[in-house]
């Protein structure tokens, strides 16, 4: 029967996975154990009843091609997507992720001088790294994706070699981060210098399709540019120390960089198709599965296959039953794992409005 064991090791994220196919009374069932590489295992299985050999087969297949596609790879060094048929498409380039911050906390971020805002736009994180004439697009999981030409020829402009961070909406990148200029290594540089830089290298194109993300220091002027954004329904902001290097990968708590969220969206697994261009909706809470409703597919997207992970803007959740209410479906992410589609990105009704009171 067949087993394998794979690895991811990215910052301070160090995993193990393993699937296999195991004989059970007179059929096979898919088995599954994950965690943190020499911790104790969550185990589960994806047969509820044993299955005929070619059916937990396909089972087996889907799942590890599944892990594999989000940069799971069977070298024990967990270098992402090694020894995977997604290996020439990995840089080895990963961004910094950002943790949610709650409304309670945001309050300290206003007064605390060491933390700047800037606007969250409502895009995908998107690295441009340029080396002589060759312009690449990098997203957060650290793959090779297409860059819009307008982006590109943007970036074809600028002087020197770089490696820009920021969030790509349409044929716009809103730059906020720069990683690498002119050969050398800026991660380890304080945040204030690393703007600093990013701005001389934009000053010295100026191009209409990368455009600088404003930055705002202060207490009075980051309050009430927060109060803008609000009032212009804008997707959110973030908060960064200045002082700060750049760290891949996302930190387990303490943070140099944060997200606050106005409008209310989440990723999630897509767990059933139902009739009537609909799909069933699942999060994970802990080492269990837990439906978080269903939402509508909009006919100009496609239907998602069942283990997509999905993004989806709502109202609110319920806290009892964990469902989104009225959920708008934004489309399919398949630059975000489906082990971050957690319930700790929902914010409840009952929380909102103890917020607003």
């Amino acid at each position: 029967m067949e087993q394998i064991t794979l690895y991811f090791k990215q910052g301070s994220s160090d995993k193990i996975y393993q699937a296999a196919i195991e004989p059970r009374d007179g059929g096979c069932v898919v088995t599954f154990a994950y965690g943190r590489r020499g911790s104790t295992l969550t185990t589960g299985t994806k047969t509820a009843t044993p299955v005929p050999y070619e059916q937990a087969q396909r089972i087996y297949t889907k799942l590890v091609a599944e892990k594999q596609a989000k940069g799971c790879t069977p070298g024990e060094d967990g270098t992402p997507y090694r020894h995977t048929d997604q290996e020439q498409a990995a840089t080895g380039i990963h961004c910094q992720l950002l943790n949610f911050v709650p409304e309670s906390e945001i309050d300290r971020l206003l007064q605390d001088p060491a933390f700047w805002l800037q606007e969250k736009f409502d895009g995908r994180r998107f690295l441009i790294k340029k080396e002589g004439a060759a312009v690449t697009g990098i997203n957060r999981l650290g793959l090779t994706v297409a860059v819009p030409e307008p982006i590109a020829l943007a970036a074809e402009a600028f002087p020197g070699d770089f490696l820009m961070d920021g969030e790509a909406v349409g044929e716009m990148l809103y730059a906020f981060d720069l990683l690498e200029w002119k050969g050398k290594d800026l991660r380890p540089v304080r945040y204030r210098q690393r703007l600093v830089e990013l701005l001389n290298l934009l000053a010295s194109g100026q191009q209409r399709h990368i455009q600088w993300v404003e930055t705002i220091q202060g207490e009075d002027k980051k309050r009430k540019n927060l109060q803008r954004l609000r009032e212009e329904l804008a997707e959110g902001v973030v908060f960064k120390r200045f002082n700060a290097g750049h760290t891949p990968g996302r930190p387990k708590s303490c943070s140099t960089q944060w997200k606050f969220k106005f409008t209310e969206s989440a990723s999630f697994i897509v767990n059933r198709v139902n009739g009537k261009r609909s799909v069933s909706l699942m999060l994970f809470a802990g080492d269990r599965v837990v439906p978080a409703g269903n939402v509508t597919i909009p006919p100009n997207h496609d239907i998602p296959a069942v283990g997509a992970v999905v993004e989806a803007r709502y109202l609110y959740a319920h806290k009892e039953s964990g469902s989104i209410y009225q959920p708008v479906y934004l489309g399919q992410r398949d630059d975000i794992p489906a082990e971050e589609c957690t319930v700790n990105q929902l914010k409840y009704k009952a929380d909102l409005q103890s917020t607003a009171a």
